[in-house]
Formats: C-alpha cells, structure tokens, sequence
C-alpha cells in the first residue's frame, strides 16, 4: 500500500465528499472510491456506511483514519527534515484569501518572499471568507487569510494586520468636503454594503447600532472591488478598509473621510490547520508575513 493511499482515504474523510477528495488528488470521483473499496479489501473490514445518507465512517474506518493521519505527518515530517538538511526552500504553497486582502495585502508579501525564494511557487485563490475556512479545514490549502477570524478547534490563528475603516464618497458628494465626520453625519445618506454574511459587513452594522444610526442600503455586493465601482459612479457611501481604496484616492476618483474621535479597525488574520506539519518554504512564508510590510508595493 502505498503512501498516497492514505492520503486519499484522509481527504475522504475530512471533506466527507468523494467529489472533493477527487478533486484535491487530481483523480477522478470512480477512482476516490476505488481507493476505498481498495483499502476496505485490504484491511479485510467495512471502511465507510454506505447505507447511510451521509457519509459516515464505520468504527474499523475511524481506526484507519487515525492511523492515516499519523503515518501522513510522520511521512511529512521526515520530507521537511530532508529537506532541511539539504537546505533546499522549493515547492508549492496554496493559499486561500477573502478578495481585499489578497488583491490589496498580500501583493507586496508574495513579491518579496518570491525574489528572495525563486523556487517556490505561491497559488493564490480569491474565496468569500467561509470558503476559507472550509479550504482550511479539508486540506485543500495551506494557508488562509481573511478579516475578523473566527475561532474554530483545528484552525490555528495568527494575526497578520489591523486594517482603519474609512468612509468612501464620490469626489462630488455632499460629504466630500469633510476630511472628517461625526457618525451622525451618516443619517439620510445612501449606502453601499457588502453582502450580510462578510464579517466586515457584520462590523460596520454593528457599529451603525452602537451610535444609533440607521442607513438605506440601496446595494450590496460581495467583494470590495465591486463596493467601489458603485461608490465611484455615486450610488452612494461606503465603510471600507482604507488599504483597499489607496490607488483610486490617488487618482481622484474616490474620497476617503475618517471618523472624528474613532478609530475603527478591521483585525487580519492569517490561518492554517492545527498540527499540520510546515515545510521549510511554508514556515519561511509565514515568517514573512509576520514580519514588517514590504515597503514595495505591487
């Protein structure tokens, strides 16, 4: 049997999906079952129930896993110490990150570590910030980032930045002639939200509670670049992390306004799995992500 045997059955069990496993092993949904059936012959016992809906595993199919999982650390263990002793910094890392923060944060980070580790290659995947921890959780990448992390039990977190909240106007709208606003300076004006379930959404109706406004929210989107394009043809205001707005300030077509005595800020985090075992080039990576922002933007 071999190595990648147990690594198929471990993405089984953990995505719960023979399509996904499928997927992160770059094989087909018929091959994933083959495996099992494979590893069930084997083993000479029932792996997984399949007279249940869902997919659950047998009590002999949870023994396996465990194993699974063990012989898969101890064999990712022994590759990062090679690896270390020949000193080589290579591979692949998979990276799954919310729209904002990878296409306005993460830039400057992957520049540098990639000029001075050419042989390792970043994947970057754009998700909505579920999708992210979902990603986390099945393996499928080997970091995460998003905003306002949430704690989970396998989910290791780390914090990356603090971003400011501003507001975004047109250059022509009434409050554009403010550098700085009381909230209150918000009623009656129309606005323009993420979609309800983004954590930054959930901050910004929080606060909006906290001081007892109350705002029309004509749209809602859910990315930052879309938020922008709607406030930039004046379709109304909107609360933003000010690292996502910095090159359209810079050219006139938007207005940033800060809160008069408040400082609103949106906490990053970067993520990856409990006990998973980071090779050289993914423990180098974090390390720079940690340390201070590049100077050298993107």
């Amino acid at each position: 049997m071999q190595i990648e045997n147990f690594k198929i059955f471990s993405d089984l069990v953990e995505t719960k999906s023979f399509s996904k496993a499928a997927k992160l092993n770059g094989i087909t949904q018929s091959a994933v079952s083959q495996q099992a059936r494979s590893m069930e012959r084997q083993f000479k016992a029932l792996l997984v129930d399949r007279s249940q809906k869902q997919f659950q595993l047998t009590r002999e199919g949870e023994r396996v896993y465990d194993t699974s999982k063990e012989i898969l650390n101890h064999f990712e263990k022994l590759q990062c110490e090679l690896l270390e002793m020949k000193k080589i910094i290579s591979g692949t890392i998979r990276i799954s990150t919310i729209y904002s923060i990878g296409l306005h944060e993460l830039p400057p980070y992957i520049k540098q570590f990639l000029q001075t580790y050419p042989a390792v290659n970043c994947r970057v995947e754009y998700r909505r910030s579920n999708l992210v921890y979902e990603d986390i959780l099945h393996n499928s990448v080997d970091f995460g980032l998003v905003a306002f992390p949430q704690k989970m039990r396998q989910v290791e977190i780390i914090p990356f930045r603090e971003d400011q909240l501003v507001l975004i106007t047109h250059p022509q709208h009434p409050l554009a002639k403010y550098d700085q606003i009381d909230m209150k300076q918000l009623t009656g004006h129309k606005f323009i939200g993420f979609d309800p379930d983004i954590p930054t959404r959930k901050a910004v109706d929080m606060i909006l509670r906290d001081h007892r406004l109350e705002v029309e929210t004509v749209m809602e989107f859910d990315n930052i670049e879309t938020v922008k394009r709607a406030v930039e043809i004046d379709a109304g205001v909107a609360v933003v992390p000010q690292a996502t707005i910095l090159q359209e300030v810079a050219q006139g077509s938007l207005k940033s306004i800060s809160f008069k005595g408040k400082d609103f800020t949106r906490p990053l985090a970067i993520l990856h799995r409990k006990g998973r075992v980071l090779t050289p080039a993914m423990r180098r990576f974090l390390d720079s992500l940690t340390a201070e922002r590049p100077t050298t933007l993107v």
